[in-house]
């Protein structure tokens, strides 16, 4: 997978984004920065269960994950998701710091970014 302004941006492509997270407000927010960034964002979800489902329809190039949903926890997602014939590169957001999370098993998030630090440019570096 590459990031906007490499090989995927060079054929017209642009990498494709679901966020996942239950606060609308945020999801706007997101949602405006990355498609700024170059991202097309395909779509979004407001729980777990969701995130899964609209994975499996719209097979984005990157899942932007909320840690703390109503139905099941990012990382219970992200374990699903890894397990997807296509998975995703999952990043973490969550209003807590990355010290509060503990560890990370990188063979199902790629990274973690606190939703304060979610700027133009962070998600590059996940799919380059």
């Amino acid at each position: 997978m590459a990031a906007p302004g490499s090989v995927m941006e060079n054929l017209g492509m642009r990498a494709t984004v679901l966020i996942v997270d239950d606060h609308e407000s945020f999801r706007a927010s997101a949602r405006r920065l990355l498609e700024a960034d170059g991202y097309e964002v395909v779509g979004e979800a407001a729980d777990g269960e969701s995130g899964i489902a609209e994975t499996g329809n719209l097979f984005p190039d990157l899942v932007l994950l909320d840690m703390q949903l109503p139905d099941i926890d990012g990382f219970e997602v992200a374990r699903r998701l890894a397990d997807a014939e296509h998975p995703p590169v999952v990043v973490l957001v969550s209003s807590r710091d990355r010290a509060d999370i503990g560890s990370i098993d990188s063979r199902q998030i790629a990274g973690f970014i606190p939703k304060a630090e979610l700027t133009l440019g962070s998600l590059t570096p996940f799919l380059s």
